[in-house]
């Protein structure tokens, strides 16, 4: 199975479906802004494309650990996707903002598709010993999505329009298809899936993130981190309107973040054992908070700086992150984990670019200082996870600290 589906193939559709991903949001930013003249409205577009990931990804992941053919379900969740888009950009203008949002929220649905529903199947394309060197490289197609999707979305925005941003993301998501249709299929036989023991497995896996010391914590230290990410990629037009001479710089400049993360990723991965990544994911929230504060003085040459310090907190946070699900995500739950928890991250995300619309148009610094709490908030959230204290299970297996400890 792994010689016939090899490690570049999966590369090639992650990194395709996740640029388009990374390019679709500043992409539609761009588009509402440029249509509807308002800040706020396109905030709310990028919002409600975000949100409903919560309801989506867990469902998804469930799906995903029932099937025999895990790649036929992800490529049609990618297809759906990308035909969402369409539907939202050609709406744009000729219906009201509501409606255009609801289509976005109906779309958002499937967003953990691209995201944890590709990582989740790593484990069938690579053997366990090579498994920390694939997670690595899969962690940079997100770093380098994160590169080129923004870039393309403010170049393409500034030589055609906005709308043809848009357009472009939904072509790099079809080209995904192919490779998500021939991932390898599971070796036991799936289930067949009665409703009643998918609402089941929904429970055990919410029940295994929150009872997991390791998994919860990380859980809710990268969806807070991720509140002041959505905050940041909503004051990326406004920081380039105001500091380089035109929004679409905006989108470029956030372009550099992602250069940092993978570079920082690179470095990384040369010497994986050398940090812990639970260490590694707390001290990323350090990294981004320290970045923000950086980015709300307004001042060029320390917006460069952000740049470059919020890259180097969030791609080994991200590396960490698959790290720490890996290890502790058992098979049967190991799709709805990861799409629980790139829901999860998507939700806080599609938060903050909804609070940070409203704050960036009253006060640009308000709502980058805003985003810096967020980040110190993720790391003490991590440290009162770690003292909080453990219970010890029934039987035999490691402590566990629900959330609520």
């Amino acid at each position: 199975m792994i010689k016939r589906y090899a490690m570049w193939q999966y590369l090639t559709g992650a990194a395709a479906a996740r640029t388009g991903d990374e390019m679709s949001g500043p992409a539609l930013l761009l588009a509402g802004l440029a249509i509807t003249g308002s800040a706020s409205s396109a905030s709310s577009l990028l919002a409600g494309i975000t949100i409903s990931a919560a309801i989506g990804g867990p469902v998804f992941g469930v799906l995903l650990d029932r099937t025999a053919r895990p790649g036929r379900l992800l490529a049609g969740a990618l297809a759906l996707y990308g035909a969402g888009l369409a539907v939202v950009v050609l709406s744009l203008g000729h219906l009201p903002m509501a409606a255009t949002v609801s289509i976005a929220v109906f779309t958002g649905l499937l967003g953990p598709a691209l995201s944890g529903g590709w990582t989740s199947q790593l484990p069938r394309v690579v053997s366990p010993e090579r498994l920390p060197r694939a997670n690595a490289l899969d962690a940079m197609t997100f770093n380098l999505a994160g590169l080129l999707g923004p870039a393309l979305a403010g170049g393409v925005a500034g030589l055609f329009g906005a709308p043809v941003g848009v357009v472009v993301s939904i072509v790099l998501i079809g080209l995904a298809l192919p490779s998500a249709w021939r991932l390898p299929t599971r070796r036991d036989r799936a289930r067949v899936p009665a409703a009643a023991s998918v609402i089941a497995d929904l429970g055990a896996g919410f029940r295994f993130i929150a009872r997991t010391r390791s998994l919860a914590r990380a859980t809710l230290t990268s969806v807070i981190s991720c509140v002041g990410q959505g905050m940041l990629i909503t004051c990326g037009p406004l920081l380039g309107e105001r500091t380089l001479g035109g929004a679409g710089h905006g989108a470029i400049l956030l372009s550099g973040v992602a250069v940092s993360a993978f570079v920082a990723n690179a470095v990384l991965s040369r010497y994986p054992h050398s940090i812990a990544p639970d260490t590694v994911i707390w001290c990323g929230t350090v990294l981004q908070a320290v970045a923000f504060l950086l980015a709300a003085t307004g001042l060029p040459a320390l917006l460069v700086a952000a740049v470059l310090v919020a890259g180097a907190g969030e791609g080994p946070q991200l590396t960490a992150l698959f790290a720490v699900r890996h290890r502790e995500a058992p098979e049967r739950l190991r799709s709805q984990i990861f799409t629980t928890g790139a829901s999860l991250k998507i939700t806080g995300f599609a938060l903050g670019a909804a609070v940070a619309g409203p704050i960036a148009t009253w006060s640009l610094p308000g709502a980058l200082l805003t985003a810096a709490g967020f980040e110190a908030l993720a790391g003490l959230s991590f440290a009162a996870l770690s003292l909080a204290r453990p219970r010890a299970r029934a039987g035999k297996g490691p402590a566990v600290t629900t959330l609520h400890d």
